[in-house]
C-alpha cells in the first residue's frame, strides 16, 4: 500500500470537486480540468501533478475518492492546459491471478493527448524487484519510485483553427497510398529547414507536398505516430493511444506536437491529399510479464490485456511482442474505439491501416475469427466516414480476403503473386491473371470491389524496391542479430543461366524489373500502395527489416543519380497515366465481354494456358466499348481499347497484336518498361501483325 500524500493546497493553488466520469481523461474547460480513470479491479487510485518546469518534482498528489462504474474521477479547478500528471494505483500484486499493480510506478493516462519526453527504457519502471537474482523475480514487487524520471502526460487546450478544412474524400478506387516514415521521409531533405525536418510540419511543408503531388500521390499512410517507446525507429510499440509522438514534433514536446500535427493535416488536406495512420492496436510498448510497467499493466492488467487461461501471469501473444490487447473485454475496445474516433473527429485524419489486425478480431478463444470488434466498426456513425484498411494476419493466422465488406485489405496474395511473376518462376499465370484484375476470387462475391485489394510489391518490413531486384540474400548485419532477423523475400533476379552475366546487363535488368513491378502496379485493379522511396530506386543496403535503424539506412535519400531521377519521373507519369484512365481503377470488376486474356499467338487465353506452367507471356485486352460506367456527371468515361502484354520470360517474345476495327486504325504504345518511356515517341502499329515483346517487359499499348 502507498501512503496518501497531499501538498498543502496552497502550495499549488486548487480545487476539488467530485467531477464526473466522462469523459475519460484529461478534460479541460476554460476554468479547470476533469480528470477521469477506468479500473475495476484497483483498490485506490491516486492522481499525481508535476511541475512542468522541473518534471521530476511531484507537487501533489490527491487520492480520488469518487468512484463511478470503475471509473475514477475527480475535478481541479485552476489547472491549466501544460500541466503535467501521472496516475498511481493500488491494489493486489499477484502475478497468477493477472494482477501487476505497484503504486511506486508512475502510469500514464491511457487517454493522454499528449505525453511529455520519450518514453525510453528505465529498470526503475520495472514492475517487479529486477535485482533479484531469479527468474521467478517477477513474482516480487519492486519498491523503486518510477516518478522522478517516469515521462508524465499532459493536460492540452483541445482549440484549434480549422478554418475551412475539408477531408478531401478521396474514393478508395481513385486513391493512390505512400506508406511513409515521418521522420525518414524528410530528415535529409536538403531544402527543409534543417529544424523542420524529420518532423510533422516537415511532412506538412510545400516541398513534401509539392513532391507528393507531383507523384500522383492521393494519401500518405503514416507509419505508427501513436507516442511510442524509443527502441524501435519504426514505432510499432505504442504507449500512448490518444498521442502524437513527441519525437516527431518541431515545436516542442509540452503539447504543442499537438497543434504541430493539426497544422500537417490541414496542410495536405489543402492540397487534396489524405492522412491515414497506420494504427497498432493489438498490443502495447509494455510487453510481456517481464516487461516495464507504464501503463496498462499497472491501472488493471487483467482488463486490458489476454491471459494464459491457467497461468494468468503470463500474456497470450498473437503478435510477437509479448502481449495482445483483450479486445474482448468492453474497456479495452472502449479504449480503441475512442481513440479512433478522437483522431477522426479532433485530429481530422482520413483512416486507418491497422497492424496485425487478425490479432484484433479473434473472439474468446483461438479457434473463433470474428469479435465483437468489427460489430462496433461496422456500425459507428464516425468511422463510417473513413478508409478502413487491415492488415489480415498475425504470427499464428492468415486472413487475406476474409475480412468483412467495410475493410479494405493488405493483399498479401497480390504481393507475392506479382514477384514470383517478375522472377520468372512457372505456374503463375492463373494467379496473375487474378491478382491484376482486382483479385475477383477474393472479393467478388459479398459486395465487395477492387478497390477492397490494397496492392502492394513492398512495405516497411521488407526489401525496398531496390533492394528486392539487387540482392539474392538479406543483409542485416547492422541490426545486430548476425543477420538471423527477417525472412529472405528476395527476388532472385539473376535467374540462373537466363540472367545476364556483364556489368552494364544486370544494371539495365535491374531498372527494367523496377519499372516492370511499378507498371504492374500502377495499372493493376484495386488500390495501389506505394513505399517511400520506391519510386526512386532508395536502397536500404540490402537490409530487409530495419526497425531499429535511425540513420542513413532507413532514411529517404535525396540525392539522386540519373537512374534515380529517371525512376522518379517514371513513375509520376504511370500515376499521372492511371489517374487519367479511369479503366485502370474501376469501382466495379470486369465482366464477360469486356475483356479478354490473349495468348502471344493472339488466340484467347484458355484454361491449359492459365495451367501451363511455362506459360510465362499473355495479354489482357480492355475494350472500354463495351464498359458501362459514369462518371459522377453522368459521362461515359471508358472510351479505349487497350492491350497490356507482359513477359516474363526471358528473352523476346513475338506478340500477335489483334485486328483492328473500321474506326481504329493502329495501336500506339503507351508504356514500355524496356525503354522506360510513358507515351514515347514511337509510330503506330497496325493490327494484324507480329510485334517482338522484349524479355522481361511490360508494353501497353492503346486503339487510335
Amino acid at each position: 500500500m502507498i501512503n496518501h500524500v497531499t501538498s498543502p493546497r496552497e502550495a499549488y493553488n486548487y480545487s476539488s470537486k467530485p467531477g464526473r466520469p466522462y469523459p475519460l481523461g484529461a478534460t479541460y474547460d476554460g476554468e479547470g480540468v476533469n480528470f477521469a480513470l477506468f479500473s475495476e479491479n484497483a483498490t485506490a487510485v491516486f492522481l499525481c501533478l508535476y511541475d512542468p518546469k522541473h518534471p521530476e518534482k511531484e507537487v501533489a498528489r490527491i487520492q480520488l475518492d469518487e468512484q463511478t462504474e470503475h471509473i475514477w474521477h475527480i475535478y481541479l479547478e485552476n489547472i491549466k492546459p501544460g500541466q503535467l500528471y501521472g496516475y498511481r494505483v493500488d491494489g493486489p500484486y499477484e502475478p497468477t491471478q493477472g494482477h501487476y499493480f505497484n503504486p511506486n510506478k508512475l502510469l500514464l493516462d491511457p487517454y493522454a493527448r499528449a505525453i511529455h519526453a520519450l518514453v525510453v527504457h528505465d529498470d526503475k519502471q520495472l514492475g517487479y524487484d529486477y535485482q533479484l537474482d531469479s527468474d521467478d523475480r517477477f513474482l516480487f514487487p519492486s519498491q523503486e519510485d518510477s516518478g522522478p524520471t517516469a515521462p508524465k502526460s499532459i493536460v492540452i487546450d483541445p482549440e484549434f483553427d480549422w478554418e475551412d478544412d475539408e477531408r478531401p474524400n478521396i474514393p478508395m478506387h481513385d486513391s493512390v497510398i505512400y506508406e511513409l516514415h515521418v521522420k525518414g521521409f524528410t530528415y535529409q531533405h536538403p531544402t527543409i529547414p534543417k529544424k523542420r525536418r524529420g518532423t510533422y510540419a516537415g511532412l506538412g511543408s510545400p516541398e513534401s507536398i509539392d513532391y507528393l503531388k507531383k507523384l500522383g500521390v492521393t494519401a500518405v499512410e503514416l507509419m505508427p505516430i501513436h507516442q511510442f517507446t524509443d527502441e524501435s525507429y519504426w514505432g510499432y510499440n505504442s504507449i500512448g493511444f490518444f498521442a502524437p509522438h513527441n519525437g516527431y514534433s518541431a515545436s516542442g514536446t509540452m503539447g504543442r506536437q499537438v497543434t504541430e500535427f493539426k497544422e500537417m493535416v490541414k496542410a495536405l488536406h489543402k492540397a487534396g491529399i489524405e492522412v491515414i495512420l497506420d494504427v497498432v492496436y493489438n498490443h502495447t510498448a509494455e510487453g510481456n510479464h517481464m516487461g516495464p510497467t507504464l501503463s496498462l499493466k499497472g491501472i488493471d492488467n487483467r482488463s486490458y490485456y489476454r491471459q494464459v487461461a491457467d497461468q494468468m501471469q503470463f500474456y497470450m501473444d498473437y503478435t510477437g511482442t509479448g502481449n495482445t490487447l483483450d479486445l474482448t473485454n468492453p474497456r479495452a475496445l472502449q479504449l480503441v474505439m475512442d481513440s479512433l474516433r478522437y483522431w477522426v473527429s479532433e485530429m481530422h485524419v482520413d483512416g486507418f491501416r491497422f497492424d496485425l489486425a487478425a490479432a484484433l478480431i479473434r473472439g474468446e478463444d483461438i479457434s473463433q475469427s470474428l469479435s465483437s470488434f468489427l460489430d462496433v466498426v461496422a456500425q459507428d456513425p464516425v468511422l463510417c466516414e473513413v478508409k478502413l484498411i487491415a492488415e489480415p494476419w498475425d504470427i499464428q493466422s492468415y486472413h487475406v480476403g476474409n475480412f468483412p465488406v467495410r475493410w479494405a485489405e493488405w493483399n498479401g496474395k497480390y504481393r507475392d503473386t506479382v514477384r514470383a511473376y517478375w522472377k520468372g518462376d512457372e505456374g503463375q499465370a492463373q494467379n496473375l491473371a487474378l491478382r491484376l484484375l482486382g483479385s475477383p476470387d477474393m472479393y467478388g462475391n459479398d459486395g465487395r470491389s477492387p478497390a477492397h485489394s490494397v496492392n502492394l510489391i513492398t512495405a516497411h518490413d521488407g526489401f525496398t524496391l531496390n533492394d528486392l531486384v539487387s540482392y539474392n540474400d538479406k543483409h542485416n548485419e547492422a541490426n545486430g542479430e548476425d543477420n538471423r532477423d527477417g525472412h529472405n523475400d528476395n527476388l532472385s533476379w539473376n535467374c540462373g543461366a537466363e540472367g545476364p552475366t556483364d556489368d552494364k546487363a544486370i544494371i539495365e535488368l535491374r531498372e527494367r524489373q523496377k519499372r516492370n513491378f511499378l507498371a504492374t502496379l500502377f495499372l493493376s485493379q484495386g488500390v495501389p500502395m506505394l513505399v517511400m522511396g520506391d519510386e526512386c530506386g532508395r536502397t536500404q543496403n540490402g537490409n530487409n527489416n530495419a526497425y531499429n535503424q535511425d540513420n542513413e539506412i532507413s532514411w529517404m535519400d535525396w540525392n539522386w543519380d540519373e537512374n534515380r531521377q529517371a525512376l522518379y519521373d517514371f513513375s509520376c507519369q504511370l500515376a499521372a497515366l492511371r489517374h487519367e484512365m479511369p479503366l485502370f481503377h474501376r469501382r466495379k470488376f470486369y465482366e464477360h465481354g469486356q475483356i479478354e486474356w490473349l495468348r502471344p499467338d493472339g488466340q484467347p487465353v484458355t484454361e491449359k494456358t492459365l495451367n501451363d506452367p511455362g506459360t510465362r507471356c499473355m495479354g489482357l485486352l480492355i475494350d472500354g466499348s463495351k464498359v458501362t460506367e459514369l462518371d459522377p456527371d453522368g459521362v461515359d468515361i471508358n472510351n479505349d481499347c487497350l492491350l497490356w502484354i507482359l513477359n516474363s520470360y526471358w528473352d523476346d517474345v513475338p506478340f500477335f497484336l489483334p485486328e483492328l476495327g473500321k474506326k481504329q486504325k493502329a495501336w500506339e504504345v503507351l508504356v514500355d518498361t524496356t525503354a522506360g518511356a510513358i507515351r514515347p515517341k514511337t509510330k503506330p502499329i497496325p493490327g494484324g501483325r507480329e510485334l517482338p515483346v522484349p524479355g522481361r517487359s511490360i508494353l501497353l499499348l492503346r486503339a487510335l
